[in-house]
């Protein structure tokens, strides 16, 4: 598999985050998520969350994000200005009509990234599919294809809604082989997972009544 960090990923970024979560709590309705969150992650460091359906990771990514308000605590990123994140969830956002080699083009196009977008095929595990419609791509393949853009426009900071879901072995190892290049480059990543995340540097387990 080709090494993302020396064809797309920065092999340093410019302006390293810091991340710093401080008594955040979240309440949906009447009930509460999850109080008292305190996490500190610098620079090339990784948080895995874990916890029931329902306890609450979901909603703390997207407040980490910016989508959600912080109704108790802060969120800080160091003495910067809050970096340009990416936040991928459950939903995709691909367009079933385009073929797979349009999406990529038109990503780049929109983020104007410097690389032919077409190079990503063979690093996404998605080979001889640029001509294939979205709509019929597996959810795995769909999946893939959506993590072009971590590659696409290097952003100090990734949050991970469940990155694993829907991926064969060979798929998590793109996972964990991105994530690994992201982390050399002094990113941060923040994600949600069942199943263990070996890139993880720290874990943080919410209760699903916490």
């Amino acid at each position: 598999m080709a090494k993302p960090q020396k064809n797309f990923l920065p092999n340093a970024y410019p302006d390293p985050a810091h991340l710093r979560l401080e008594g955040l709590a979240c309440s949906r309705g009447a009930r509460q998520l999850f109080e008292g969150i305190s996490q500190t992650l610098a620079p090339g460091e990784a948080l895995a969350l874990y916890g029931a359906n329902g306890s609450g990771k979901t909603s703390l990514l997207r407040q980490i994000a910016g989508f959600l308000p912080v109704e108790v605590g802060t969120i800080s990123f160091g003495d910067t200005r809050p970096p340009r994140v990416h936040f991928i969830g459950h939903a995709d956002g691909l367009k079933n009509p385009l073929r797979v080699g349009e999406t990529l083009a038109f990503d780049a196009a929109l983020w104007g990234a410097p690389k032919n977008a077409i190079d990503l095929l063979p690093l996404l595990g998605l080979d001889n599919r640029g001509w294939q419609t979205v709509g019929d791509l597996s959810a795995g393949q769909r999946r893939r294809l959506a993590l072009a853009k971590l590659c696409l426009a290097p952003r100090p900071v990734w949050l991970l809604d469940e990155p694993m879901t829907a991926l064969d072995a060979a798929g998590q190892h793109l996972i964990d082989t991105l994530a690994g290049a992201h982390l050399a480059a002094g990113g941060i990543l923040v994600a949600s997972s069942h199943v263990p995340l070996g890139f993880a540097t720290q874990t943080l387990t919410l209760g699903a009544a916490s």
